[in-house]
């Protein structure tokens, strides 16, 4: 199930919090709860990914993507993930989700999340998202502007093009 309590606690909590300007990142506070566990008692992979969405909903308030949305009728889609595990989150563990909006290119923007517990990354996920009208995918110079972004200020990392590059490679539809 969504944590819709958890989503309304992070607006509350954040809803008098600054703009976010390009590349500053969104942190919030966070437990692992037993209900996010999985059989191996650690949270769950699938948990991590939606509980890492709390932090993209109100970065996205703080940044403007929100009032851009809402102001010319988009929606949102999530076009590709990227997500490297590397220390558990165990029961009670608390940690910190950082987000922050990485950069775009002609089609899409790229964010950046990670989990950390007492200084240490415990999960890093690159996020492509896009927004969409009825007529499909609004190109970022559009969102960027309505967002009051320059697109051309926030180049795409080198290690997010290599990636993209690796997605080109994958053959589509799968065999």
């Amino acid at each position: 199930m969504y944590p819709f309590f958890r989503a309304i606690k992070e607006v509350i909590l954040h809803r008098n919090d600054p703009v976010l300007v390009p590349g500053e990142a969104h942190i919030s506070h966070h437990v692992c709860m037993p209900w996010d566990l999985d059989g191996f008692m650690e949270m769950n992979h699938g948990r991590i990914l939606t509980l890492l969405d709390l932090g993209r909903f109100v970065g996205g308030i703080r940044s403007g993507l929100y009032a851009a949305q809402k102001a010319n009728g988009w929606g949102m889609t999530m076009a590709g993930v990227c997500v490297r595990y590397r220390r558990r989150v165990r029961m009670f563990h608390r940690y910190e989700v950082r987000t922050r909006f990485i950069g775009f290119d002609d089609k899409f923007m790229y964010l950046d999340q990670t989990m950390w517990r007492k200084g240490e990354c415990l999960v890093q996920a690159v996020y492509r998202a896009a927004a969409t009208d009825k007529n499909g995918l609004v190109r970022s110079e559009r969102v960027a502007a309505a967002m009051g972004v320059d697109v051309d200020i926030m180049p795409l990392p080198d290690w997010v093009k290599a990636w993209l590059a690796a997605e080109e490679m994958r053959p589509w539809p799968p065999k």
